[in-house]
């Protein structure tokens, strides 16, 4: 059974989904307003806010500065591929950033290969969770994001990769 569920962030209302199977929820989706991949909410899908409560926890200590890093029970989508780069996404410490030409050669992919690696960030369906916000190019330029450049920039700001900058 499909579960769905909000949260209040800073960034806009964060949507949930999940899977109950065997008594266990797992999540399938984080994603933003407006951003691409998000999931339409269908209506044979259950909002139960308490089945997915302890991944808004984790959400909501992470945009407070408590977490640094997800504990979060998710189902495997992805083609092989698109899972060893969103595991390598994992990977990333809070508070660092990677170059999608690092990531795609910790992974053996060779340098033709790096629009692949692109592509698979940009598929990745748990945004935060699979931190892959912390991927920027070469030059140091914020390359696309799934919910935006706005919220890639906000989110590096609030794990200390960029600072704040005064307007």
């Amino acid at each position: 059974m499909t579960l769905w569920s909000t949260i209040a962030s800073p960034l806009g209302d964060l949507l949930l989904v999940g899977e109950r199977t065997d008594g266990q929820v797992t999540l399938t989706s984080l994603s933003m307003p407006g951003g691409r991949n998000t999931p339409a909410v269908r209506s044979d899908w259950l909002h139960d806010p308490e089945a997915l409560a302890d991944v808004s926890r984790q959400v909501a200590a992470y945009f407070a500065g408590e977490l640094t890093r997800f504990d979060i029970r998710f189902t495997p989508t992805g083609t092989d591929f698109q899972q060893r780069v969103w595991r390598a996404l994992e990977d990333i410490p809070f508070g660092t950033s990677t170059t999608y030409g690092e990531l795609a050669e910790q992974l053996g992919v060779p340098r033709q290969g790096i629009q692949a690696v692109g592509a698979a960030i940009g598929a990745n369906p748990l945004l935060l969770v699979r931190p892959c916000h912390r991927v920027i190019g070469a030059d140091g330029t914020m390359r696309g994001y799934a919910a935006g450049v706005e919220r890639k920039v906000w989110l590096l700001t609030h794990e200390g990769v960029l600072q704040p900058t005064l307007l």
